[in-house]
């Protein structure tokens, strides 16, 4: 199996090498049979290759199994005609990835705003009111005078439907078995009505699924007054990308922020976070959200390949995350802690070996 792993910039080299011991730990633990390949994306490929994603990261991408992806500082970038490509949505279009799957998870002895709370947002990740993502050419804004700017929004049947079968089916294999469609179908009567409509009638395909639909406005007052009431949350795209950030930082913060951009044939680790270039080389850096970001991917592949052995990886990454957060000498200094991201990976190996 092949997992191609890309640094990427600011802290991306730091907490990648914390995921590189990690995987490579449980690939001598479980005998995975993981080949890593490691390749330098973004600014750094910039100056050797002038692009930020090299031809040869391209095609070792299309070859993997799997992706890792840390993260980039892609408003920083030049032009994409100077070089300045943005990796996250380059695989997003390359590989149709459809899906951001981003959990939002309270930890015992991580300071949380919601403690208990457990709940996974699923993000429409292709249409929506994204400009870079809602047309076949061209931008989805455009000022047809320099006094009025224009936005298109894009929800199709086919789009929704799918959306809501990989929502609905995170949701059937969790305890709660519930799911909460989030529209503005009351002012948006037409698209997210389809969106509404669509993931309804893919949540019914799943017997014994509890279903809700709120309003978004609804849903940012209920995540921070009753967060814990919610479980699996299916929404479009950019009410996808506030909502979940929301719930990061209830649970946590961004820096527990796992995050999974996947599709039918290919997906991506990715954290949440953004490449943070002021604590880059500081070894202060918390490598958790991509860690966990990682231990999704080995869900992922473990169900694509019918593996165990995978699956058990998955575990063992919560697991040993799980053991090192209870103990408060253990926390990074985001989370109120003072140990550093090499002796913080450090910690996470030697409790993998434990388990």
């Amino acid at each position: 199996m092949k997992l191609l792993l890309l640094p990427g910039d600011g802290i991306g080299p730091e907490i990648s090498n914390v995921v590189s011991d990690v995987v490579e730990k449980l690939n001598d633990k479980l005998d995975l049979g993981i080949k890593l390949t490691r390749k330098d994306v973004g600014f750094t490929a910039l100056d050797c290759h002038g692009t930020t994603f090299p031809p040869e990261v391209a095609k070792e991408a299309e070859d993997a199994d799997g992706i890792i992806l840390g993260p980039s500082d892609s408003a920083a970038y030049p032009s994409p005609e100077k070089g300045g490509i943005n990796l996250s949505a380059a695989f997003r279009r390359k590989f149709d990835l459809f899906a951001n799957v981003r959990p939002a998870k309270s930890w015992k002895g991580v300071n949380s705003n919601a403690p208990g709370m457990d709940m996974i947002v699923v993000r429409e990740n292709t249409e929506g009111f994204y400009a870079d993502r809602n047309m076949f050419s061209g931008s989805g804004e455009f000022m047809p005078t320099p006094d009025l700017a224009m936005a298109v929004r894009k929800i199709s049947r086919d789009g929704s439907k799918r959306i809501g079968e990989a929502a609905a089916k995170i949701a059937i294999e969790r305890p709660r078995r519930k799911i909460t469609i989030v529209t503005k179908s009351n002012v948006l009567k037409l698209s997210d009505g389809l969106f509404r409509d669509e993931c309804i009638k893919a949540a019914k395909t799943y017997p014994g699924l509890q279903v809700d639909e709120i309003h978004v406005d609804a849903a940012a007052s209920l995540f921070v007054r009753n967060p814990c009431d919610f479980d699996v949350v299916v929404t479009s795209n950019m009410f996808g990308d506030i909502l979940s950030n929301l719930a990061n930082e209830l649970s946590g913060g961004l820096g527990l922020g796992g995050s999974l951009n996947a599709g039918e044939n290919k997906a991506v680790a990715q954290a949440s976070h953004g490449s943070a270039p002021d604590i880059a080389g500081k070894d202060i850096a918390n490598p958790s959200a991509l860690l966990l970001s990682t231990g999704m991917l080995f869900d992922w592949l473990a169900e694509k390949n019918d593996s165990n052995a995978l699956k058990e990886a998955a575990r063992l990454v919560r697991s040993s995350m799980e053991q090192v957060f209870t103990q408060p000498d253990n926390l990074t200094s985001d989370l109120n802690g003072s140990l550093g991201t090499i002796e913080f990976g450090r910690q996470i190996i030697r409790k993998i070996e434990e388990l």
